[in-house]
């Protein structure tokens, strides 16, 4: 079953557009990883390959300021603060994830085990299914 644009904007708190530049980051992420990890890019690093999902997040942080700049001077003070800190939290649970994961694949040999790096994933997939629990 696939999920209506709607019910994806309610889920995860994020504006059309938000969900767009995130998955243009991502397909843009998929193509530098192919070429990191055939070997047709010699010079580019992790940390090149990870910067669609880091531009992402800071046009995301961007556009979500603005709103919630918009909805605090329309008088919607609670709804305002309410999308920020559900986005700060998602934004600094997924850039957490990204820069461990990337310091591990630029540094293998780093004292980082995967139940580490994983665990921002794993606090999200919560924070997101109670969220979904409380829109409906």
């Amino acid at each position: 079953m696939l999920f209506s644009l709607r019910e994806l904007v309610q889920w995860l708190g994020l504006a059309t557009f938000e969900i767009f530049v995130h998955l243009l980051a991502l397909l843009v992420f998929s193509v530098l990883l192919a070429l990191r990890v055939d070997g047709l890019a010699p010079g580019l690093s992790w940390w090149n390959v990870f910067v669609p999902f880091f531009a992402a997040d800071g046009l995301s942080t961007y556009i979500t300021t603005i709103i919630s700049v918009r909805l605090f001077q329309d008088g919607e003070k609670r709804l305002a603060m309410l999308r920020l800190f559900w986005f700060l939290t998602v934004l600094s649970l997924k850039f957490v994830f990204e820069m461990l994961l990337c310091q591990k694949l630029v540094e293998p040999t780093r004292e980082l085990w995967f139940g580490l790096i994983t665990s921002p994933v794993f606090i999200l997939l919560q924070l997101l299914m109670s969220h979904a629990c409380r829109v409906n």
